[in-house]
C-alpha cells in the first residue's frame, strides 16, 4: 500500500490522473479489508485478500512499464517513509496520553453506583449511627487480628480488594479492614460495607479529614499542595485557598490519599502489624501467613522487582544529584508497593515517616523524581526492606498481556498496576474475570449501575 500511495503521487505529477485514481480505488480497498479484520478481531484470510492484492500488484507493475525515474520513486518513497514514521511516533504519544486519561477518568457505572449509594447514606440516619457504633468496636485495636489497610476513592475496586480477602481467609471474622477515603466518597464507602456483610470480618471507613494532623505544618506534601498558586487561583479567584479546601478540590487530592502509606502508624497508633493493600488488587490466597513472616527487624515486607539491571534504584531516582548519589547504592533491587506487611513497632523505632519527610523535603524541586508514591518509598524504607517470596505478589495485570498462567494461578495477591484497570473498557480481556469473580454483581445497586 505504501508502494502504491508513491505511484499516486508520481501518477499525478505525471499527468496520468486514470492511473493515480485506479490506485487509489484499490488502497482504499486494502483499507477497508483491513479495518474489517480490525473491527471484528479476526484474521483476514488468503481468499479475501489474494483478489485485492493482485489487482494492486498489477497496478503497481502498470505504473512501473511507465518507467518513471527510478530517483524520483525512491526519493518520494523516502519520503512517505519519514512521514509514517512521524504519525507513527506522534499515535504512540497519543495513544499514551488517551490511556492516560482514560485510567483516570470515572466511568459512568461506578460514578452511578456511588450517586445511589450517597442518597441512602443522606436519606438513612440510622446508617450514620450504626457507622459510629462501629468507630467503638474494640476488634479496631485488638493486635490478636489480622489487620488490613486500604486507602481508596473507588467503592466497587476496595470491596473486591475485601471481598477476595475474606473469601480466600480460613477464618474471615479474624480479619479487620482500616479504610480510608476522601469526604466526598465518604457517605458512598460507608454505606457499601454497612449494607453488605463481608463473612463476619470487621470493615471500618474514615475519611481522610479527620486527620488534623495532616497539615502543612507537619507535611512537606500538604504544604506543596498549599502553595500552589494555579490551584489558589482556580478555586477561590486568585485568593490564598484554605488548606482544608486544598485537601479535596486540588486535582491531586488522590495522590494525597496515596501518600497515605506513610502515616500508617499515625492512622492506627495501637496496631503492631498491618498488610497494606492498593484497590487494584484481587487476593486468591489466606494472607494471614503474611503476619508471620520473620522480618528481621526491617519495617515493610516487599515482593523485589529487579531483573538483570531492570527496576534498580538507578531506574526510579535521580544519581545526578549527589545527595542521593552519597546515600544510596544504584544498584539496589527495587521492588513494590500494592501488597506490603509492615512491621509498626519497627516502624515507629525507624521514625520512617519523618525520613519520609526528609525525602520530601529535599525533593521540593522534583529533581530527585519527579512523581509517584515508589520512589518516596524505596527512599524511606532503604535499608528497611525484607524481600517476599515472589508468588506473593503478581504484579503487571494492568499493562502485560503476556504473564504465565501458572504465575498468576500460584499467586497469593495479583495486582493490576497499569493503565489498564479490571473496571475500566480498556482492561486486558484475559485477566479481567480474575476481578469480577469478586463484584457483588447480585447487589440492586450494582446490577443497576453496571448493567442498565
Amino acid at each position: 500500500m505504501t508502494l502504491a500511495k508513491a505511484y499516486v503521487i508520481l501518477s499525478k505529477e505525471h499527468g496520468n490522473l486514470q492511473l493515480a485514481w485506479e490506485l487509489s480505488s484499490q488502497i482504499r480497498n486494502c483499507q477497508r479489508l483491513l479495518s474489517e479484520g480490525a473491527v471484528s478481531g479476526r484474521a483476514i484470510t488468503q481468499e479475501e485478500a489474494h483478489p485485492i492484492i493482485t489487482r494492486l500488484a498489477r497496478l503497481i507493475y502498470k505504473a512501473q512499464d511507465s518507467h518513471y525515474d527510478i530517483s524520483t520513486t525512491i526519493v518520494t518513497l523516502k519520503s512517505h517513509a519519514v512521514a509514517l514514521e512521524e504519525r507513527a511516533k506522534a499515535a504512540v504519544v497519543q495513544t499514551a496520553e488517551f490511556g492516560q486519561l482514560a485510567a483516570e477518568s470515572l466511568p459512568k457505572n461506578l460514578h452511578c453506583l456511588t450517586v445511589k449509594l450517597t442518597e441512602e447514606w443522606l436519606q438513612n440516619p440510622k446508617l450514620k449511627s450504626r457507622s459510629e457504633e462501629h468507630r467503638n468496636s474494640t476488634r479496631l485495636v485488638d493486635n490478636n487480628l489480622y489487620h488490613f489497610c486500604i486507602f481508596s476513592d473507588n467503592v466497587l475496586a476496595t470491596s473486591v480488594v475485601v471481598n477476595s480477602t475474606v473469601s480466600n481467609a480460613n477464618h474471615p471474622q479474624q480479619l479487620v479492614f482500616h479504610v480510608v477515603t476522601d469526604r466526598i466518597n465518604f457517605g458512598a464507602m460507608s454505606t457499601w460495607f454497612l449494607i453488605n456483610d463481608f463473612k463476619g470480618c470487621t470493615v471500618e471507613v474514615r475519611c481522610i479529614d479527620e486527620f488534623s494532623w495532616l497539615n502543612a505544618a507537619s507535611s512537606p506534601l500538604v504544604r506543596r499542595l498549599s502553595e500552589m498558586e494555579t490551584n489558589g487561583y482556580y478555586y477561590s479567584g486568585g485568593s490564598k485557598t484554605l488548606e482544608r479546601e486544598i485537601k479535596f478540590h486540588n486535582p491531586k487530592f488522590v495522590s494525597l490519599l496515596n501518600h497515605l502509606r506513610f502515616y500508617i502508624p499515625q492512622i492506627l497508633p495501637n496496631l503492631e502489624k498491618v498488610v497494606f493493600l492498593d484497590d487494584d488488587v484481587v487476593v486468591q490466597k489466606d494472607l494471614t501467613q503474611l503476619f508471620s513472616i520473620e522480618l528481621h527487624g526491617n519495617v515493610i515486607g516487599a515482593v523485589e522487582t529487579c531483573l538483570e539491571s531492570f527496576h534498580r534504584y538507578h531506574k526510579y531516582l535521580n544519581f545526578s544529584q549527589p545527595i542521593i548519589s552519597s546515600k544510596i547504592d544504584p544498584h539496589t533491587c527495587g521492588w513494590a508497593f500494592g501488597m506490603n506487611i509492615f512491621d509498626l513497632i519497627a516502624w515507629r523505632k525507624a521514625n520512617a515517616t519523618a525520613l519520609y519527610h526528609y525525602w520530601q523535603e529535599k525533593n521540593a524541586n522534583q529533581l530527585l523524581w519527579r512523581t509517584g508514591t515508589l520512589p518516596a518509598g524505596l527512599l524511606t524504607f532503604y535499608g528497611l526492606m525484607e524481600p517476599l517470596d515472589r508468588r506473593w505478589h503478581v504484579l503487571g495485570l494492568g499493562y502485560d498481556v503476556d504473564i504465565d498462567d501458572r504465575l498468576i494461578e500460584s499467586a497469593s495477591v495479583v495486582h493490576y498496576n497499569g493503565n489498564m484497570k479490571p473496571w475500566l473498557k480498556l482492561a486486558i480481556r484475559r485477566y479481567k474475570s480474575i476481578w469480577e469473580r469478586y463484584v457483588n454483581s447480585s447487589h440492586p445497586y450494582v446490577r443497576d449501575c453496571m448493567f442498565h
